[in-house]
């Protein structure tokens, strides 16, 4: 599909849920990243140690010019006009567009399995991402009290942990009730930024100037290692980009291109230009433009808006960590984990427990453990700027493999959006020794984790296939057995993760107990490349060669946005023509259940056999993973070797 062919799929009904409600919302969950950004972006240019830059003309319009064509250039242009059309089913983030991927023909495996690649390292830096900005963030925001009271700076510490807490409690609710909660902040939010920043501009026109990409130019050149330096900082502007693309499943492409291009950005760039204003009129304001563009009585209500909106600049990182978890685990690089859906209207909002309360954790030992946002903006900026590189090259790929863009097309993006991004990515790199490595170690941990998993999870596959053997040969032979196996009343359903394999519990059952209920019904699960199936598509139906024996094959297909409940494949397969009618209230589920050994064996290193193995132990029960009745659920054991 091209990109200009390519529809709105979002899941939204526009009967039950207003778009404007919906880019309430975003405004809430998806902006408030980037939308707090103008707290500390310019401070950091202009007084960073040993590279700050001055603040005469040409260094303050090329500055602004910088931080205006960053934000046109990798949001405005990249993510919401170009990149967001390639959705999966209405689904974001560069595990869509991994997903995406997978489905090109490529004449080389190795070249598909490299694009892969590139978007499991691009996952991995979001989550690292997904670490440090609630920490900065929140952290941020509570310094913040030090302005109208500097006698509760012991309290800062104490506070930022019961406040980063909070937060991830309220997950539970859903993106939807958090947006509800805090897209009316942040519509105030962004108001009072654009006023504020208009009214400098009205006392200092001359800077609309900066919007000419020229300034931009005339600053790099003349500059030289100390703009360099200061693209690290100008990169903090545009950091929850990638975070609103990942989110788009949770309200739709269109809420977040209105509220974008009719809200955040026109406030945000009121309000660099603002800040620009001012240092230009004053350059001692350096030391905290955005606060000082307010009037001294109304300092004290912006520092506590700021409190609240930086609380929610946390929001669109965690949102976008659930949707990344949960196509993930659809896709084979994590394991099997709760994951539930917090909204009727709108099917992209997930809440993900584990992953909350792990970056929970994570996030307030990093608090702890740095203990200023000082010390943590050293970490910023290098995991985002990662993360946009790897994701500008997917969607190049699929806008050339699967849009059929022409090469001249790709090249004239690749230009565009990659050298910006490279440069950004490359001005952050000089951060690692003060604090970038971490990201970057978060991010490696994650990839250690997706990576053995999609291994491991298919050496398992093919042992477990062997040791299943052919399901059609295992039926003709259950027809041969004399004398023939006893049909015990009742019905029982068997779980099997591949469509032409013996479930090793019914096999189990045959060989050793000698007994095979009534109605047999062997549900096979397959993960599709797409977000979403459609309900008439939704089953295969097979009697395996041998009609009214009461044995029959359903593989039910999923998307990996899809709930997997097998109750309801149950139910709709009835409908749809089983041989048999079936007790679906009264069925015995039997589920086979995997006990992996660590044996000796080259296909995996030591330390990898150890994770996969944590990492199995820590999956989750397949009969909550898939909607089963517990109560009906039996068990039966087999061991494979890893």
């Amino acid at each position: 599909m091209s990109q200009e062919e390519a529809p709105d799929t979002s899941h939204v009904d526009p009967g039950t849920v207003g778009v404007a409600t919906l880019a309430l919302g975003a405004l809430g969950v998806v902006f408030g990243d980037i939308g707090t950004s103008p707290l500390y972006a310019l401070r950091t240019v202009f007084t960073a140690d040993a590279h700050a830059v001055h603040t005469g003309p040409t260094e303050v319009y090329g500055v602004i010019s910088l931080v205006f064509w960053a934000i046109m250039l990798v949001v405005s242009v990249k993510y919401v006009s170009f990149v967001m059309r390639a959705d999966n089913g209405g689904e974001g983030g560069i595990m869509a567009l991994t997903a995406l991927i997978q489905t090109t023909k490529l004449k080389g495996r190795r070249a598909k399995a490299t694009l892969v690649l590139l978007g499991i390292v691009g996952a991995s830096l979001f989550y690292g991402d997904g670490m440090i900005t609630p920490a900065i963030s929140v952290l941020s925001a509570v310094e913040g009290l030090k302005v109208p009271a500097p006698g509760v700076e012991h309290l800062i510490l104490p506070i930022t942990v019961v406040v980063l807490v909070m937060l991830f409690a309220i997950q539970r609710f859903g993106t939807g009730a958090v947006g509800r909660l805090f897209g009316p902040v942040m519509a105030l939010w962004f108001a009072v930024l654009a006023v504020a920043g208009g009214r400098e501009v009205l006392r200092h026109p001359q800077i609309v100037k900066a919007l000419s990409p020229s300034y931009a130019i005339t600053f790099l050149f003349e500059h030289g290692g100390v703009a360099f330096i200061a693209l690290g900082s100008v990169a903090l502007a545009v950091t929850g980009a990638e975070a609103l693309y990942a989110d788009m499943g949770h309200f739709g492409r269109a809420p977040i291109r209105r509220a974008w291009f009719l809200g955040a950005f026109p406030a945000l760039t009121l309000n660099y230009m603002g800040q620009g204003s001012l240092i230009l009129r004053s350059p001692k304001a350096v030391a905290d433009p955005f606060f000082l563009l307010v009037p001294e009585w109304g300092q004290i209500p912006m520092v506590l808006l700021a409190t609240v909106a930086t609380v929610i600049a946390s929001q669109a990182v965690i949102s976008g960590a659930f949707s990344v978890t949960r196509q993930a685990v659809q896709l084979g690089f994590l394991p099997r984990m709760a994951i539930r859906h917090t909204s009727h209207e709108e099917v992209g909002q997930v809440y993900a427990p584990a992953i909350n309360w792990g970056l929970c954790v994570a996030v307030v030992a990093l608090v702890l453990a740095f203990g200023s946002s000082a010390r943590l903006a050293s970490a910023y900026g290098v995991a985002v700027t990662g993360t946009f590189v790897l994701n500008t090259i997917l969607f190049l790929a699929v806008a050339r493999l699967l849009w059929r863009k022409p090469r001249w097309m790709i090249a004239v993006g690749a230009a565009v959006f990659l050298v910006v991004e490279l440069t950004l990515f490359a001005a952050n790199l000089t951060k690692i020794p003060e604090g970038g490595w971490l990201p970057l170690a978060i991010a490696l941990a994650a990839f250690a984790i997706l990576t053995t998993w999609e291994k491991g999870r298919g050496i398992v596959t093919e042992k477990r296939r062997q040791e299943e053997g052919d399901l059609h040969a295992f039926v003709t032979k259950l027809h041969e057995m004399d004398p023939p196996v006893h049909r015990a009343p009742g019905t029982a359903i068997f779980l099997s993760p591949g469509i032409d394999t013996t479930p090793l519990a019914m096999r189990e059952n045959v060989e050793h107990n000698h007994v095979l209920h009534e109605s047999a019904i062997i549900v096979s699960i397959e993960t599709m490349r797409v977000p979403y199936v459609a309900q008439d598509e939704r089953l295969e139906i097979d009697d395996l060669g041998y009609s009214d024996d009461g044995i029959s094959h359903v593989v039910a297909r999923f998307g990996f946005q899809d709930e997997p409940n097998v109750p309801e494949v149950l139910r709709l397969a009835d409908k749809q023509g089983l041989e048999r009618a079936i007790d679906i209230d009264g069925a015995s589920y039997f589920l086979s259940r995997i006990t992996i050994v660590a044996a000796d064996g080259a296909e995996m290193s030591r330390w990898r056999k150890k994770l996969f193995l944590a990492l199995a132990h820590n999956a989750t029960d397949p009969a909550e993973y898939f909607a089963l009745p517990v109560q009906r659920v039996v068990t039966m054991g087999a061991q494979i070797p890893l």
